[in-house]
């Protein structure tokens, strides 16, 4: 059996394309690793599973038609809490927004929406993704995957979190001074 989890992006979209693992196979394998060890590591806060698991349907569909919606088509991933997608919560990590729920995706997510990819859930980040770990008061504490005594790194340790422990295919952060790089760093 191939270890999805430890190949690249390019690697499972090439898996999807040549049809060695359909697109809905490969968010189930993503989402039982999530079910199984987010847990103790908190780094996948948020989910649209159903949305996603319709979409991986649709993206099959696609591909069996002959039809590629993209460099990313039907490749599970997560986003960053502070990049809002549509009908799937966006906190920033603040309890002021622990209820909004975006009504449009942000251009980076139509990226990789447009792009294919099938986005099944959110990551955390510290309050406002200031910080160099990931806390807030809406989601708690990410771990690192590797040693969960010790952090993940910030502002997108979820995102690292997530990436080193193999919860997803693609990750997308944002970073001003350190917020990809440090978990990049941190967690492997």
């Amino acid at each position: 059996m191939t270890e999805w989890a430890s190949q690249s992006a390019v690697l499972l979209t090439k898996a999807i394309q040549e049809k060695k693992i359909s697109c809905a196979e490969l968010l189930e394998y993503f989402i039982e690793r999530y079910e199984r060890l987010n847990p103790g590591i908190n780094a996948v806060v948020a989910t649209n599973l159903e949305g996603a698991r319709k979409r991986a349907v649709e993206a099959d569909s696609a591909l069996y038609r002959g039809q590629i919606w993209g460099p990313l088509h039907g490749l599970p991933m997560t986003l960053k809490d502070n990049l809002q997608i549509k009908d799937m919560s966006a906190t920033y990590g603040s309890p002021m927004l622990a209820k909004f729920m975006p009504t449009e995706n942000r251009d980076v997510v139509q990226s990789v929406l447009d792009a294919g990819a099938i986005v099944y859930g959110k990551t955390n980040l510290p309050l406002w993704g200031l910080d160099t770990q990931s806390f807030n008061d809406v989601y708690g504490q990410t771990n690192n995957p590797w040693d969960t005594s010790t952090t993940p790194g910030g502002s997108s340790g979820g995102a690292g979190s997530a990436l080193a422990a193999g919860l997803n295919g693609l990750e997308i952060g944002n970073d001003i001074g350190g917020s990809i790089r440090i978990p990049a760093n941190f967690c492997g």
